[in-house]
């Protein structure tokens, strides 16, 4: 099944689960008592709720699927200053598919980009419209992998990444963090939480902020964030629950993607012999920028009617936009190097080699959107069967306004070199006026899509088995503004889990997805059909008894139907006979031995497109390791942490790029209600490319960044 590669993925395989295993074994012998392992558990490895990933509160162990889950305090660990930086120790998950990136945060899982949610909403619909999810205000990230169209309607085969918002508690509390790093970096940020004053407990609110100013590794692309965070949480008894969440983010900067040139980045340059420096800007500062802004609110309801009957509901309208300026290196028929476009040495041209054309972008994207998820739970029996039925109704309606003037080699493809720039000796400051973005601005029409999903999941349990069957019917309407188009869907799901007494629970399960394609089948007339995807998993959990820990292995196969035609596939019969394959197996653990947390991942994947060709800038290959010691007795309050990272070579097209390993570090102490921590990541300052694409750029991975922060939590 495998490639030649799959020689170091059982490697890895194999150390990160003799580590696993052996320190379980060693662990055992000084076992706690249950519950408080129990209660331990649930910090070393999260907690699913009814706003999770999952729609339940199912323990991960007794659900067949693979889901890991990274609470705040471990990512804080590890030293994540993203969304993207927070699941970079999860197996089978891609943290920074694209390096070093201010427009968004590209992860992916089981070699497929993956949509977010927040609660259990997606929140983000088409790209660089929107504000990126800030980790201060979030309570815990979570990754469902693999097909998930049961519970959530079109998305993609790989999975989906959720977020747990932070709520109101009803003990007074909070926190105050400073935080000052290289790169210029400097943020503040608060956390206040408690019960509203003569409300006899039945309100209880919460209020987060930040603010963020900081540099980064490539010059003029500067940062300035600021986000509110308000909450409020009504509950008149202790069967009802309402919590109301605000958020508004702002957000100025540039962005980070520079798109430079292969060669000169991945391989020296042809004439000169020589790297262009990965970290440079081609870009101009008065000209570029990627300013966003949005609003939010969250409505997350709960309403247990009895024993057996419990109503949920999850409700979201937001409103982003983004003001995006950029000028890239252009891409121009092999090279984008003008002497090589133009064929004539330097001395001809007057262009030294490592000149460039540039592309001047100016878009104006938004982003409106209105979803809700009104949802029932039922318990009951049927003779030995337990059932516990999740039935949902899910409603979306999405507007997204992406307007622009793309004006293409800066005129240079023309004849026209006034724009030009030397990645060598770069020099800023001459750009296009306004007056022309102005006469080749594209006003474009409104897209909407509206989606209606019927859902019901019902988890049975008979003895030790824990049985699981999800259907769901999906009818989706697409708007483009000037062709509508209307796709349905059914999706299946089902899966089977038996937990042995001693903590080991194998399981195998069945899930399906689609994603509607717009536009009309050159061959047989009609629409564009939803692609589809449909993966087989099979695995092992293990939760350890009397220590906290969980261990899991996975292996899955997804078959993803309706791409695009193969090139080589003779009689056609419509334009959608390609088909993509993707194959892996997973490790993944997390352990509490005694003053030490140890987390381990480790993947391994043979992905190919309709073509028979790689996926494009997916490694095949990563695996992991994270300890953090907190010693008790004299040490007691110190603490230590530090990581490695591997992750594989990448292709796409013609170009590999090497894979790369990165060592983060964390060391800190704790006394009192001050907690002081210093986080270094990509500690020996590797410089290394994430990825290089057929089309001819690169994209350089995340330098060193060393944060040192300072936290000072008060209440009860």
């Amino acid at each position: 099944m495998f490639t030649r590669r799959s020689g170091m993925a059982v490697s890895l395989f194999a150390l990160a689960f003799a580590t696993s295993l052996g320190c379980v074994a060693n662990a055992q012998a000084t076992s706690n008592e249950e519950d408080e392992s129990r209660q331990e558990t649930i910090v070393v490895t999260g907690q699913i709720g009814a706003f999770g990933a999952t729609k339940s509160d199912t323990p991960i162990t007794e659900t067949a699927r693979s889901v890991s889950v990274e609470p705040a305090e471990l990512f804080i660990d590890k030293g994540a200053l993203n969304l993207s930086q927070t699941v970079t120790y999860t197996a089978g998950v891609t943290g920074e598919t694209y390096g070093f990136a201010t427009r968004g945060d590209s992860v992916s899982s089981r070699g497929l980009s993956i949509p977010r949610y927040r609660d259990s909403i997606q929140e983000l619909f088409g790209s660089y419209n929107t504000t990126r999810v800030d980790p201060w205000t979030v309570e815990q990230v979570e990754v469902l992998k693999g097909p998930a169209s049961v519970l959530y309607g079109q998305g993609s085969p790989g999975g989906l990444l959720n977020v747990v918002s932070k709520r109101p508690r009803d003990a007074f509390g909070g926190e105050i963090v400073g935080e000052v790093g290289n790169l210029d970096r400097y943020q503040i940020a608060g956390d206040v939480t408690g019960p509203v004053s003569g409300s006899d407990g039945k309100l209880s609110y919460r209020l987060i902020g930040l603010y963020r100013d900081t540099g980064s590794q490539v010059d003029y692309v500067d940062e300035r964030t600021q986000l509110l965070m308000p909450s409020l949480t009504y509950a008149p008894t202790s069967d009802t629950t309402l919590t109301v969440i605000g958020l508004w983010q702002d957000t100025d900067s540039d962005t980070g993607a520079q798109f430079i040139p292969v060669e000169g980045t991945l391989f020296p340059h042809t004439v000169t012999g020589e790297y262009i420096d990965p970290d440079l800007y081609v870009g101009e500062p008065d000209f570029n920028r990627y300013n966003t802004d949005s609003t939010q609110v969250t409505l997350l309801g709960e309403h247990r009617v009895n024993d057996s009957l419990k109503l949920e509901a999850t409700a979201l309208w937001r409103s982003g936009e983004a003001d995006y300026h950029q000028a890239w290196p252009t891409f121009t028929g092999g090279s984008r190097y003008i002497n090589q476009y133009l064929g004539l040495p330097a001395s001809v041209t007057g262009f030294t080699d490592t000149t460039v054309p540039r592309t001047f972008y100016q878009g104006d994207n938004t982003f409106d959107q209105l979803a809700a998820d009104i949802r029932a739970k039922v318990d009951f029996m049927t003779g030995p069967l337990e059932h516990n039925v999740l039935a949902g109704l899910q409603y979306q309606d999405v507007e997204t306004d992406s307007n622009s003037a793309y004006y293409f080699g800066g005129g240079a493809l023309q004849g026209d070199f006034r724009y030009v720039f030397d990645l060598a000796n770069p020099v800023y400051g001459n750009y296009p006026d306004q007056s022309v973005f102005d006469a080749i601005y594209n006003d474009a029409p409104t897209q909407t899509v509206t989606d209606l999903g019927l859902y019901v999941s019902d988890q049975i349990s008979l003895d030790n088995w824990r049985f699981t069957l999800g259907v769901r019917a999906d009818q989706v309407d697409n708007d483009n503004g000037t062709d509508t188009q209307k796709d349905d869907a059914v999706s299946t799901s089902i899966g089977a889990l038996y937990q042995f007494d001693n903590g080991i629970s194998p399981y195998v399960s069945y899930a399906e997805s689609f994603e509607p394609v717009i536009g009309i089948d050159q061959i047989t007339g009609n629409a564009l059909k939803p692609r589809e995807a449909r993966q087989y998993e099979v695995g092992l959990k293990y939760e350890p008894t009397g220590i906290p820990g969980l261990i899991t292995l996975a292996y899955y196969d997804i078959e993803i139907s309706n791409l695009s035609n193969p090139n080589s596939l003779p009689g056609n019969p419509s334009q959608q006979e390609g088909i993509s394959t993707l194959k892996g197996i997973e490790l993944e653990g997390r352990l509490q031995l005694d003053e030490v947390y140890l987390q381990v991942a480790a993947s391994s994947s043979e992905n190919e497109d309709q073509f028979g060709l790689p996926l494009s800038a997916m490694p095949e290959e990563s695996a992991s390791v994270w300890a953090t010691w907190q010693p008790e007795g004299m040490w007691e309050g110190f603490k230590l942490g530090g990581g490695v990272r591997y992750v594989g070579e990448t292709v796409s097209g013609p170009y590999e790029t090497p894979s790369y390993t990165l060592a983060d570090m964390m060391i800190g102490y704790e006394w009192d209600r001050w907690d002081f921590q210093i986080n270094a990541r990509n500690l020996t300052d590797e410089e290394y490319l994430t990825s290089c694409l057929a089309r001819g750029d690169c994209f350089p991975g995340v330098r060193r960044t060393v944060v040192a922060r300072l936290a000072y939590e008060f209440g009860s």
